[in-house]
């Protein structure tokens, strides 16, 4: 029983899902991929019990194969290997062979059987939307997200479903990003839940930029979503998300509009000095005109100032310039307005000609 194909046809799947394999893992199975062939069709799975990745690939095979292979050790393998070389891929006495060329390569194997699977309970909805328009979703908030947060309901992305648009939501309590688009579904579809952390970024890395549709479905505990010849598999976050909606702010009397690259630049040299652990930055709108001040504990300074368009009284108010800096590297527009009320109040950014994406952030004492 043999496995025969092109290095590229098995080292791009093995890429794929190779981020889902965790380096430090408690069962060492899971330090694997599943490896199945039947019909000149190879599928390989990965899983760290939270998210689960299946793809597959056109093969030469011999018989049904069904074993499980150090996931590392094989792509790194594969990745070494010369362009276009020739993989066969055999099992043998309890050790897996793979020759190409001159090279031989004995793997140690662990069965098929004791790998585990994520069975999702039956789909309680189910719809599609284009790949491109998922991940501009996924990338214009997923930063957002806390990292190891208490409150494990910020630790993902919050994806609603309903009323003909999709909307992703992420937050860690002094930020918040907020995407939305139109979206045709079907009636009935309605829906909020949250994707933890590891399933966004991995998604992220999984979805193309094309407009070629992917298929979700929702159950109570878990979402799959269908690619091409990719399945992704995640758990659902169990918790209530903040309602979103009450944290954007509304009822400003102060709008900036600034240039987008010119203002990120600014920030980029002001945050050099800003202090390393608060990221504050003092912020003094006057007519026309921007003024940063950043300083640190070893009492060294930066100043910069920039024009702007704005012809409200003055205001001084700090912000964290590390959140700002993210919130312009996902902006596309040349300008962005920044819409604020006064020094205690939280400012919300958007790009000057759409709605379409929101960020929040609480300003800081300084």
């Amino acid at each position: 029983m043999k496995i025969v194909t092109q290095r590229d046809n098995l080292l791009k799947p093995l890429q794929q899902i190779g981020g889902v394999v965790e380096r430090r893992q408690t069962l060492p199975i899971l330090a694997n991929v599943l490896i199945n062939a039947e019909k000149d069709q190879l599928t390989i799975t990965a899983t760290d019990l939270e998210v689960e990745m299946k793809t597959s690939a056109q093969v030469e095979s011999e018989g049904e194969l069904d074993f499980t292979l150090p996931a590392r050790k094989l792509i790194d393998i594969c990745r070494a290997l010369p362009e276009e070389a020739e993989i066969q891929l055999s099992v043998e006495s309890e050790r897996a062979v793979l020759k190409s060329g001159r090279s031989r390569f004995t793997l140690g194997i662990l069965p098929a059987q004791d790998y585990p699977a994520i069975e999702p309970s039956v789909s309680s909805h189910h719809f599609a939307i284009s790949q491109k328009l998922l991940k501009r979703l996924i990338d214009k908030t997923h930063f957002a997200m806390a990292q190891q947060d208490v409150r494990y309901y910020l630790n993902g992305m919050l994806l609603e479903v309903g009323d003909g648009m999709i909307r992703s939501v992420a937050t860690d309590g002094h930020r918040l990003a907020l995407s939305e688009a139109n979206c045709e579904l079907e009636e009935g579809v309605e829906v909020q839940v949250i994707l933890p952390r590891k399933a966004v970024l991995e998604l992220s890395r999984l979805l193309e930029d094309s407009e070629e549709k992917v298929e979700v479905e929702i159950s109570s505990n878990h979402i799959r979503l269908k690619m091409g010849d990719t399945s992704f598999t995640s758990k659902l976050i169990d918790g209530k998300f903040p309602d979103y909606q009450r944290v954007i702010p509304k009822g400003f009397d102060k709008t900036v509009i600034a240039d987008r690259d010119e203002l990120k630049q600014a920030l980029q040299r002001t945050s050099i000095l800003s202090n390393e652990k608060y990221r504050g930055i003092r912020f003094q709108f006057t007519s026309g005109l921007l003024q940063l001040l950043a300083h640190n504990p070893e009492q060294e300074e930066a100043e910069e100032e920039m024009e702007i368009d704005y012809a409200g009284e003055e205001l001084v108010i700090g912000f964290n310039v590390g959140y700002l800096i993210e919130v312009l590297g996902v902006i596309d527009a040349s300008t962005v307005k920044l819409s604020l009320s006064d020094a205690n109040s939280s400012c919300l950014i958007q790009d000057s000609d759409t709605d379409d994406n929101k960020y929040v952030i609480m300003p800081m004492r300084l």
